[in-house]
């Protein structure tokens, strides 16, 4: 049987230290034999969103998740056309590497939306496995979400990570009213940040 391969995507505006513990912790967790970061040029569902230049963002993650052999950036989303919706993602890894079985991770709000993202049907059926962080504030009743997307039941697995309440929104808002960030991302990454006079 072919190995489980993660595919983390997102924007990553800016990655942070819980996005490493849920891959990392998924690596060991479900045997997987590495984690795609897949970088979002421009999210569809926020069309009005003000994002950090893709180029940054790139240096961002590249840094946040070197030293980790079973962490890769993937340029699927990069060298494509957008729009850039996670079905279309799945469907060209898939087309790349037919036998590859793929491993979504994703937040516990993500499953929450689900059933609001593009061809929700068409990304679980591409899906083997959905990793999901479990968080104590949003509560996901899998039984009311199997009645609208049937399938999806059988492809969570929840993460057993450390929980661990990093948002890269509550990050920027640190950063504009000057309150310390550093401690939650790696510390080339808010070199960068620094650097680039993000968030501001």
């Amino acid at each position: 049987m072919a190995g489980l391969i993660g595919v983390f995507g997102g924007t990553f505006d800016p990655p942070h230290l819980g996005h490493t513990i849920l891959a990392h912790e998924s690596v060991h967790a479900f045997d997987l034999e590495k984690v795609l970061w897949v970088l979002t040029e421009m999210p569809p569902h926020k069309p009005d969103h003000p994002i950090t230049p893709l180029g940054i963002r790139e240096e961002m993650l590249q840094v946040a998740i070197q030293g980790f052999p079973a962490f890769e950036l993937s340029r699927v989303d990069i060298d494509r056309p957008g729009p850039h919706f996670a079905e279309g993602t799945l469907r060209c890894l898939r087309e790349s590497a037919p036998e590859t079985r793929y491993a979504y991770l994703m937040g516990e709000d993500s499953l929450r939306d689900l059933p609001t993202w593009h061809a929700p049907l068409e990304f679980i059926a591409l899906c083997d496995m959905l990793v999901v962080m479990h968080r104590a504030d949003i509560g996901v009743d899998l039984g009311a979400l199997e009645e609208v997307l049937p399938g999806i039941r059988d492809k969570v697995q929840f993460s057993k990570a450390p929980k661990v309440d990093i948002a890269a929104s509550d990050i920027r808002k640190r950063v504009r009213n000057d309150l310390p960030y550093e401690h939650l991302v790696h510390h080339e990454v808010a070199r960068i940040i620094r650097r680039h006079q993000l968030y501001r």
